[in-house]
């Protein structure tokens, strides 16, 4: 079982995909993939925030770059978040756009239990930065990608999730 909570910042989407991760274990304990790196100050913040929010409900395991590592060891549900900040970071490494979207379909064809979080980066305008246009492109691809795989997708916003799949 794939699930795909897709939404924008702040809409609630971790938190949601947190919620139905401990229903879907029903009591085991879940691993939390976290994939953010702690570049500067609000960042780090952040992943307070995420952290205090799951006290002890989750194990987690801090991975930036070779999610498919990882999972394949993992014999319970495992939260992803985020699939955006990975593809960041798998840019920020000098990975190319096609080898990025080869690896995320490898790791969705990995017989695991998923529970995935993306951003929606593309409802916005279009950037006049090359680089911003590239990785909203990337984005896009990655969330269809994800979608196709994924046996369940949510839509967040304002704290609330629509099942769009």
């Amino acid at each position: 079982m794939k699930v795909l909570f897709l939404g924008d910042v702040k809409s609630g989407k971790s938190r949601l995909a947190e919620q139905y991760i401990i229903n879907m274990a029903a009591g085991e304990k879940t691993i939390y993939l976290a994939t953010n790196s702690c570049l500067n100050e609000e960042m780090q913040q952040r992943i307070i925030e995420h952290q205090q929010r799951r006290n002890n409900q989750f194990e987690t395991i801090e991975e930036p770059l070779d999610l498919i590592k990882v999972i394949q060891h993992c014999n319970r549900p495992i939260l992803v978040d985020c699939i955006t900040i990975w593809l960041n970071n798998m840019l920020y490494y000098n990975k190319k756009s096609a080898e990025i979207l080869i690896i995320l379909e490898q790791l969705l064809n990995l017989p695991k239990r998923l529970v995935l979080v993306h951003n929606e980066v593309g409802l916005g305008i279009i950037s006049d930065n090359l680089l911003a246009r590239e990785f909203v492109d990337l984005s896009g691809r990655a969330g269809q990608l994800l979608a196709k795989y994924c046996d369940k997708v949510y839509f967040c916003t304002a704290g609330l999730r629509m099942a769009i799949k």
